[in-house]
């Protein structure tokens, strides 16, 4: 459940400590253009942008227990834009009065040679799919609404098939270290796109 499009993927630099809070859900195809009318309502666009990215995951595997993980992606349907790595932290979802759960995030633009770089220093590539749905924004927050595809052949795009009967809703936003009044924001906006979606603090362990 973590596919950010490409094209709205925050680049951070620095020695900032940038971390995301993310909110998940699904609606059912059916539910779908209810949930879009409602989010053209609430967010500031009128009309969401769409994307259409092809994401590959790589690991890394050493002496530590969990191998590290690497997220490689690029837009299909926008030429010239640059391939995005993208490194999401461990969540940290101990503290109850976090409404959003927490995790690090490091996101870079990248030359289109990424995954050549990735496979010669040790990665190997574990799935790949495509992501094609819409985005949203209200002020700081991110929505995106979109459906996986599994890659039936690999490497071809083009053969492709829905892995499911539903789409993913996040919400999200990347700020600095410490800013987890942001979190009061998201669970205020998630209320009001009930009963069409209920956007959860999920921890991913529970869905392996």
């Amino acid at each position: 459940m973590e596919a950010p499009p490409v094209t709205m993927m925050p680049v951070t630099g620095g020695t900032i400590n940038m971390m995301e809070y993310l909110l998940q859900g699904s609606v059912l195809d059916q539910s779908l253009e209810s949930l879009l009318h409602r989010l053209r309502g609430l967010c500031d666009n009128m009309e969401p942008e769409t994307f259409l990215d092809h994401e590959m995951v790589f690991l890394l595997k050493g002496q530590q227990a969990s191998p590290f993980v690497l997220r490689a992606r690029r837009s299909m349907d926008k030429a010239g834009m640059p391939w995005h790595l993208r490194y999401l932290g461990q969540p940290e979802i101990g503290d109850k009065n976090r409404h959003a759960l927490v995790r690090n995030c490091v996101d870079i633009a990248t030359s289109d040679n990424l995954t050549d770089f990735l496979v010669e220093m040790g990665f190997r590539m574990d799935h790949e799919f495509v992501a094609k749905g819409h985005v949203f924004r209200k002020g700081i927050m991110k929505i995106v609404v979109y459906k996986i595809f599994r890659i039936l052949m690999p490497g071809n795009t083009e053969s492709i098939e829905p892995l499911s009967l539903s789409y993913l809703v996040e919400l999200s936003v990347v700020a600095p270290a410490g800013q987890d009044v942001v979190s009061d924001d998201m669970r205020n906006f998630a209320e009001q796109l009930k009963p069409l979606v209920h956007l959860e603090k999920i921890d991913p362990k529970r869905l392996m």
